[in-house]
């Protein structure tokens, strides 16, 4: 990576000329692309300069090529119709005029057009102060010249993705957030649009689409200070217990979380009382999400459950909602229901007392859906 240097290029072109090579100089404005030329000319009077760009006449543009690559010229002054389909081996320098104009597929694609023999290549971008640069242009400059190795391009089509981001999927925008994000909130964040669309703007193409009951919570939260977890005396490799806290998280059924208990206890023995609460804890989940509640604390013998955040929502005219309320009303001494101010808005609140274990609290969730 150079400034504009007349000394630099001077003897960058004097050397390859000197070992019997080409040069590509790469400058992308055909209006002004004859003065660079003339420039290049002043600087090394004895290099023979051929001039090329989209703009020619095909059969001229041809025979251009056609004389560079037969060595009939010393140095090729082009636009980036050079970046791919040609190869030249006996070029084997390259500089990149404002380089920091360039993506880094382009940048990257016009590196290699040297280095295609036993020799020896060079390739020079050509830049502002980095100071003068914009931000990403900075960071395409630098990543073109950390990876150099042969097989780095995939490196720097990492680099090139974390620098614009990976695009929108339902939308036109070519680069986008899911960086900032990662994956898999994106994929949660385009999963809850696309059910929101299929409930509201295009109901009507879906709504004999599935027989399946809707689902009005999608992710539930739950805060406890109750002891869930694998214990470290119980599996001792952390690589397994995270293994196995995933593959509890995709479970979906009654039977597969049975199967996985079979599982567990056929490998590391009786269950621990954790692991116990732990598995009743997914069933509480389950549950609370039948029941509309997006968020449940259990803490200090008390369970709290946050209904569907939307106040709009059609859960509150359904059968599930009404047969809670009946419940409410039928036990005073052991729940209340009420509204609470949040930073979110307004709530309502389901509030179970004398919940002194994660067993019990799903044992009530049990009674309310009976």
């Amino acid at each position: 990576v150079i400034r504009f240097s007349e000394e630099i290029i001077r003897d960058a072109i004097r050397y390859e000329i000197q070992r019997g090579g080409q040069i590509f100089f790469i400058h992308n404005r055909i209006e002004n692309i004859k003065e660079v030329a003339g420039l290049l000319q002043r600087l090394v009077p004895d290099a023979k300069i051929g001039i090329g760009h989209g703009q020619m006449e095909g059969r001229k543009l041809e025979q251009l090529m056609l004389s560079f690559i037969n060595n009939e010229f010393d140095v090729l002054v082009s636009t980036t119709i050079v970046e791919s389909g040609l190869d030249v081996t006996n070029a084997n320098t390259i500089f990149i005029n404002n380089a920091n104009n360039f993506g880094l597929s382009d940048l990257h694609q016009m590196r290699g057009r040297v280095g295609r023999s036993n020799k020896k290549a060079f390739c020079y971008f050509i830049t502002p102060p980095y100071h003068n640069m914009t931000d990403d242009a900075r960071k395409r400059i630098e990543a073109i010249s950390m990876f150099t190795d042969l097989g780095s391009g995939i490196n720097i089509a990492m680099k090139d993705l974390e620098i614009r981001g990976a695009g929108d999927l339902l939308g036109g925008e070519q680069s986008g957030f899911i960086n900032d994000i990662g994956f898999e909130t994106y994929q949660k964040i385009l999963n809850e649009t696309i059910e929101e669309l299929k409930e509201n703007e295009f109901k009507d193409l879906y709504k004999n689409s599935s027989n399946k009951p809707k689902e009005y919570v999608k992710e539930i939260q739950i805060d406890t200070d109750f002891e869930i977890l694998f214990p470290d005396d119980y599996i001792n490799i952390i690589s397994e217990r995270l293994n196995l806290y995933n593959e509890l998280g995709e479970l979906k059924t009654e039977e597969e979380l049975l199967d996985f208990e079979t599982r567990i206890i056929d490998r590391f023995g009786e269950l621990p009382t954790q692991v116990e609460d732990l598995l009743n804890s997914v069933r509480v989940k389950w549950l609370a999400k039948h029941l509309g509640i997006e968020r449940l604390i259990l803490k200090q013998k008390r369970m709290v459950g946050y209904f569907v955040s939307n106040q709009q929502s059609s859960f509150y005219q359904t059968a599930t909602f009404s047969k809670i309320l009946q419940f409410v009303q039928q036990n005073p001494s052991i729940c209340t229901m009420k509204e609470k101010e949040t930073k979110n808005g307004l709530r309502l609140l389901l509030t179970f007392i004398k919940i002194d274990s994660i067993k019990k609290a799903l044992e009530t969730l049990q009674k309310m859906e009976v």
